[in-house]
């Protein structure tokens, strides 16, 4: 009796344990964040603070951390903003896609502050 009990026992900690575990749709979205990043580091930081507390290289562009704490802004029109803005030829030498875009989106929004100041 003592034996099945125990059982018993260890098979309901595993299931809390397990009911516990965050749902694996949680991670995913960092791994899309994770992407943009490097994404970011590749294509970007020549011109972007593309990371929370730095400065943009060039005066001209906005750090990252800036845009991502713009009022209003969500995944959706920040990925839609990264697409359109960024496929002019003449200012880049590549174009933003969309999933691209959705990556960048997820990286950048990981720097939203409540009480966010821009830095100028």
């Amino acid at each position: 009796m003592k034996t099945r009990l125990t059982f018993v026992l260890a098979g309901l900690a595993a299931g809390c344990a397990a009911a516990t575990s965050p749902p694996v749709e949680t991670t995913a979205p960092m791994k899309g964040a994770q992407r943009g990043l490097a994404f970011a580091q590749q294509h970007c930081a020549e011109c972007h603070g593309v990371t929370a507390n730095t400065l943009s290289p060039n005066p001209e562009s906005p750090p990252f951390e800036d845009i991502a704490n713009r009022n209003g802004l969500t995944a959706e029109t920040l990925s839609q903003f990264l697409i359109d803005s960024h496929n002019f030829p003449a200012a880049m030498d590549f174009t933003v896609t969309g999933t691209q875009a959705s990556d960048l989106a997820a990286w950048m929004l990981t720097m939203r502050k409540p009480d966010y100041q821009p830095q100028r």
